[in-house]
């Protein structure tokens, strides 16, 4: 997705996501940066709030399954960064993650996740422990063993930077232990320029499957229309903390 014009105000109802229809919770909107002040010094860093496409996780998850995941799921934590809503911890819950955890500072998005996750585990009571952490993402207490983290551009390249160094130190006597899901990874010079210990394993594009396209293209002009635009694909990369 990518900025240029202000947003026009809608009055009509936002179109509900095909997810949220089906399984009766509320994760759709777009929520520009700018709209998610909290009054913490990392606000300035925010970029947006999206609800993550189904179809994007799973593909995205499916390649690292298929081609790099060193630990089973059942061994293995689900770190979701920057939460918003909760979507991306419900996705991980149709997987047997040993731990899903989602960290989420907008005392608002985090209302909402708590609702979600409530909804999710009453209706899917076998589903993996989800646990959200309503704190700043520097304070985010790890889970010993193996880590899966999920980031969609959930902050600039300074508290990136930041965030990274953070996981370098914890993991320092971890080898293995640490994999990065980055969806729309415009920040990743400061992966590839400041971090050479996260090695990339893969980087392409994940499309969206057809209605997941639409749907997002429908909030897009209902939240934001003019500030951003959806091309019905996302560039992702998939980390390694390697050495």
């Amino acid at each position: 997705m990518i900025p240029p014009r202000a947003p026009r105000k809608r009055r009509t109802p936002r179109p509900p996501h095909p997810f949220d229809v089906l399984h009766g919770t509320d994760t759709g909107s777009l929520i520009p940066g700018d709209n998610l002040a909290t009054g913490h010094p990392h606000d300035r860093h925010i970029t947006a709030y999206h609800g993550t496409a189904p179809s994007l996780f799973r593909k995205l998850l499916k390649r690292w399954q298929d081609d790099y995941q060193l630990h089973p799921l059942e061994k293995t934590a689900f770190m979701d960064i920057g939460a918003g809503k909760g979507r991306a911890m419900l996705l991980a819950a149709e997987y047997p993650f040993r731990r899903i955890v989602g960290v989420e500072l907008h005392p608002a998005l985090a209302a909402a996740t708590y609702e979600n996750m409530d909804h999710w585990q009453a209706l899917y009571p076998d589903a993996p422990k989800m646990t959200l952490v309503e704190d700043d993402v520097m304070r985010l207490r790890i889970p010993a063993g193996p880590c899966l983290f999920f980031l969609f551009n959930p902050f600039g390249f300074v508290l990136l930077d930041r965030f990274l160094t953070h996981l370098e130190r914890i993991f320092v006597d971890r080898p293995g232990e640490l994999d990065i899901l980055y969806v729309n990874d415009e920040q990743r010079a400061v992966i590839t320029e400041e971090h050479p210990k996260f090695t990339q394993l893969w980087r392409g594009r994940v499309h969206l499957s057809r209605e997941d396209a639409n749907a997002d293209k429908a909030t897009i002009a209902h939240d934001a229309d003019g500030m951003y635009v959806t091309v019905g694909y996302e560039d992702c990369s998939i980390y390694r903390l390697t050495r």
